[in-house]
Protein backbone atom coordinates (compact mmCIF):
# COMPACT_ATOMS: atom_id res chain seq x y z
CA UNK A 1 0.00 0.00 0.00
CA UNK A 2 1.61 3.24 -1.18
CA UNK A 3 1.23 6.39 1.16
CA UNK A 4 1.51 9.55 -0.86
CA UNK A 5 2.18 13.18 0.90
CA UNK A 6 0.52 16.37 -0.35
CA UNK A 7 1.92 19.68 0.90
CA UNK A 8 -0.07 22.48 0.05
CA UNK A 9 1.24 26.23 0.18
CA UNK A 10 -1.55 28.56 1.53
CA UNK A 11 0.65 31.79 -0.50
CA UNK A 12 2.82 32.39 -2.84
CA UNK A 13 5.59 34.60 -2.06
CA UNK A 14 7.42 36.00 -5.04
CA UNK A 15 11.15 35.27 -5.03
CA UNK A 16 12.25 38.88 -5.55
CA UNK A 17 10.12 39.82 -1.80
CA UNK A 18 12.26 37.21 -0.36
CA UNK A 19 15.54 38.11 -1.30
CA UNK A 20 14.47 41.53 -0.21
CA UNK A 21 13.06 40.62 3.12
CA UNK A 22 16.04 38.34 3.72
CA UNK A 23 18.61 41.32 2.98
CA UNK A 24 16.96 43.17 5.72
CA UNK A 25 17.10 40.82 8.11
CA UNK A 26 20.60 40.90 6.80
CA UNK A 27 21.11 44.15 7.77
CA UNK A 28 19.20 43.99 10.78
CA UNK A 29 21.73 41.61 12.19
CA UNK A 30 25.04 43.42 10.72
CA UNK A 31 24.85 47.25 11.42
CA UNK A 32 27.33 49.33 9.87
CA UNK A 33 30.55 50.26 11.57
CA UNK A 34 30.47 52.82 14.39
CA UNK A 35 34.03 53.89 12.31
CA UNK A 36 32.68 53.95 9.23
CA UNK A 37 30.06 56.13 10.17
CA UNK A 38 31.94 58.73 11.94
CA UNK A 39 34.42 58.75 8.90
CA UNK A 40 31.47 59.26 6.42
CA UNK A 41 30.77 61.92 8.82
CA UNK A 42 34.13 64.12 9.03
CA UNK A 43 34.39 63.84 5.28
CA UNK A 44 30.84 65.24 4.95
CA UNK A 45 31.67 68.07 7.04
CA UNK A 46 35.35 68.71 5.73
CA UNK A 47 33.24 68.91 2.46
CA UNK A 48 30.58 71.67 3.30
CA UNK A 49 33.61 73.20 4.80
CA UNK A 50 35.63 73.04 1.69
CA UNK A 51 32.67 74.36 -0.15
CA UNK A 52 32.26 77.28 2.58
CA UNK A 53 36.02 78.30 2.12
CA UNK A 54 35.87 78.34 -1.70
CA UNK A 55 32.84 80.69 -1.71
CA UNK A 56 33.95 82.82 0.91
CA UNK A 57 37.09 83.26 -1.37
CA UNK A 58 35.23 84.01 -4.62
CA UNK A 59 33.05 86.61 -2.86
CA UNK A 60 35.98 88.22 -1.22
CA UNK A 61 37.66 87.87 -4.41
CA UNK A 62 35.04 89.85 -5.95
CA UNK A 63 34.66 92.37 -3.52
CA UNK A 64 38.72 93.43 -3.66
CA UNK A 65 37.95 93.53 -7.78
CA UNK A 66 35.60 96.25 -7.29
CA UNK A 67 37.31 98.18 -4.76
CA UNK A 68 40.30 98.20 -7.39
CA UNK A 69 38.01 99.11 -10.45
CA UNK A 70 36.52 101.76 -8.02
CA UNK A 71 40.31 102.95 -7.07
CA UNK A 72 40.81 103.32 -10.94
CA UNK A 73 37.59 105.04 -11.42
CA UNK A 74 38.80 107.74 -8.69
CA UNK A 75 42.07 107.93 -9.80
CA UNK A 76 40.69 108.65 -13.51
CA UNK A 77 38.04 111.55 -12.26
CA UNK A 78 41.43 113.54 -10.44
CA UNK A 79 43.28 113.23 -13.73
CA UNK A 80 40.38 114.56 -15.80
CA UNK A 81 39.70 116.82 -12.72
CA UNK A 82 43.39 118.20 -12.53
CA UNK A 83 43.26 118.58 -16.50
CA UNK A 84 39.96 120.79 -16.36
CA UNK A 85 41.44 122.99 -13.78
CA UNK A 86 44.61 123.49 -15.74
CA UNK A 87 42.63 123.78 -19.21
CA UNK A 88 40.73 126.48 -17.42
CA UNK A 89 43.42 128.03 -15.56
CA UNK A 90 45.33 128.39 -19.47
CA UNK A 91 41.80 129.77 -21.07
CA UNK A 92 41.66 132.06 -18.30
CA UNK A 93 45.23 133.50 -19.42
CA UNK A 94 44.61 133.85 -22.67
CA UNK A 95 41.16 135.48 -22.22
CA UNK A 96 42.79 138.17 -19.99
CA UNK A 97 45.71 138.43 -22.47
CA UNK A 98 43.13 138.98 -25.41
CA UNK A 99 40.38 141.59 -23.19
CA UNK A 100 43.81 143.50 -21.28
CA UNK A 101 46.62 143.95 -23.33
CA UNK A 102 50.41 144.52 -21.80
CA UNK A 103 49.97 147.78 -22.85
CA UNK A 104 47.39 148.90 -21.25
CA UNK A 105 46.77 146.60 -18.59
CA UNK A 106 46.67 147.69 -15.39
CA UNK A 107 45.65 145.54 -11.98
CA UNK A 108 45.10 146.35 -8.28
CA UNK A 109 45.94 144.46 -5.58
CA UNK A 110 44.49 144.68 -1.84
CA UNK A 111 46.98 143.68 1.45
CA UNK A 112 46.63 144.23 5.11
CA UNK A 113 49.58 145.86 7.00
CA UNK A 114 51.02 142.55 9.02
CA UNK A 115 49.63 142.08 12.43
CA UNK A 116 46.74 144.42 11.61
CA UNK A 117 43.39 143.35 13.38
CA UNK A 118 41.00 145.45 11.64
CA UNK A 119 37.73 144.24 10.38
CA UNK A 120 37.43 144.90 6.64
CA UNK A 121 34.01 145.41 5.46
CA UNK A 122 34.40 146.77 1.92
CA UNK A 123 36.41 148.53 -0.99
CA UNK A 124 35.53 150.77 -3.41
CA UNK A 125 37.89 151.43 -6.31
CA UNK A 126 37.87 154.57 -8.46
CA UNK A 127 39.77 155.39 -11.72
CA UNK A 128 39.40 158.55 -13.40
CA UNK A 129 36.29 159.28 -11.49
CA UNK A 130 34.63 156.03 -13.28
CA UNK A 131 33.89 153.07 -10.22
CA UNK A 132 35.92 150.08 -10.96
CA UNK A 133 35.24 147.64 -8.41
CA UNK A 134 32.96 147.53 -5.01
CA UNK A 135 34.03 144.38 -3.21
CA UNK A 136 32.56 142.89 0.37
CA UNK A 137 34.42 140.56 2.45
CA UNK A 138 33.48 137.13 3.95
CA UNK A 139 34.90 136.18 6.89
CA UNK A 140 37.71 133.81 5.04
CA UNK A 141 38.50 136.09 2.73
CA UNK A 142 39.27 138.05 5.44
CA UNK A 143 41.00 135.82 7.06
CA UNK A 144 43.28 135.00 4.29
CA UNK A 145 44.48 138.24 4.11
CA UNK A 146 45.13 138.18 7.80
CA UNK A 147 47.63 135.22 6.97
CA UNK A 148 49.49 137.48 4.27
CA UNK A 149 47.62 137.21 1.41
CA UNK A 150 46.63 139.39 -1.63
CA UNK A 151 43.67 140.19 -3.59
CA UNK A 152 43.65 141.17 -7.05
CA UNK A 153 40.61 143.45 -6.71
CA UNK A 154 40.68 144.93 -10.36
CA UNK A 155 42.11 144.46 -13.52
CA UNK A 156 41.19 146.40 -16.88
CA UNK A 157 42.56 148.37 -19.94
CA UNK A 158 44.19 152.28 -18.95
CA UNK A 159 46.04 154.75 -21.69
CA UNK A 160 49.08 155.41 -21.38
CA UNK A 161 49.71 158.43 -18.55
CA UNK A 162 48.72 159.99 -15.37
CA UNK A 163 45.34 158.80 -13.91
CA UNK A 164 43.57 159.33 -10.73
CA UNK A 165 42.90 156.44 -8.27
CA UNK A 166 40.58 156.67 -5.11
CA UNK A 167 40.06 154.43 -2.89
CA UNK A 168 37.31 153.78 0.06
CA UNK A 169 37.46 151.50 2.63
CA UNK A 170 35.12 150.71 5.67
CA UNK A 171 35.34 148.41 8.46
CA UNK A 172 35.59 147.71 12.34
CA UNK A 173 38.56 148.37 14.24
CA UNK A 174 40.00 145.79 16.80
CA UNK A 175 37.95 147.39 19.42
CA UNK A 176 35.00 147.66 17.64
CA UNK A 177 34.73 151.10 16.50
CA UNK A 178 34.06 152.27 12.94
CA UNK A 179 36.56 152.05 10.53
CA UNK A 180 36.10 154.54 7.33
CA UNK A 181 38.91 156.12 5.21
CA UNK A 182 39.20 157.91 2.02
CA UNK A 183 42.47 158.55 0.05
CA UNK A 184 43.14 159.83 -3.47
CA UNK A 185 46.25 158.85 -5.84
CA UNK A 186 48.01 159.81 -8.94
CA UNK A 187 49.50 156.91 -10.64
CA UNK A 188 51.60 156.92 -14.44
CA UNK A 189 50.61 154.07 -17.11
CA UNK A 190 53.49 153.15 -19.18
CA UNK A 191 53.79 151.33 -22.23
CA UNK A 192 53.98 148.17 -20.18
CA UNK A 193 51.62 145.94 -17.50
CA UNK A 194 51.14 148.22 -14.40
CA UNK A 195 50.48 146.85 -11.39
CA UNK A 196 49.18 149.01 -8.08
CA UNK A 197 48.98 147.66 -4.46
CA UNK A 198 47.36 148.94 -1.78
CA UNK A 199 48.29 147.88 1.43
CA UNK A 200 46.01 148.62 4.53
CA UNK A 201 46.06 149.46 8.44
CA UNK A 202 43.60 150.37 10.78
CA UNK A 203 45.91 151.42 13.38
CA UNK A 204 49.22 153.86 12.37
CA UNK A 205 49.51 156.90 10.21
CA UNK A 206 49.07 155.65 7.04
CA UNK A 207 45.20 153.17 6.91
CA UNK A 208 45.72 153.11 2.96
CA UNK A 209 49.44 152.88 1.22
CA UNK A 210 49.87 152.74 -2.35
CA UNK A 211 52.44 150.68 -3.89
CA UNK A 212 53.47 150.59 -7.55
CA UNK A 213 55.22 148.13 -9.59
Amino acid sequence: MKIRFSVVLKSKVPLEQMDLAQTRLVMQKRPLDRGVVETRNVVARAFVFALLLCLSSVHGWAQQNDQQQMRGLDEQVQEIKSDVLSIAAELSQLEEKLLYPSGTQVAIFIALAKGDQMRLDAVRIQIDGQLVSHHIYSFKELEALRKGGVQRIYVGNVTTGDHKLEVLVDGKLEGGADFSRTERFTFRKEVKPKMVELTLAGSGNTPIALGEF
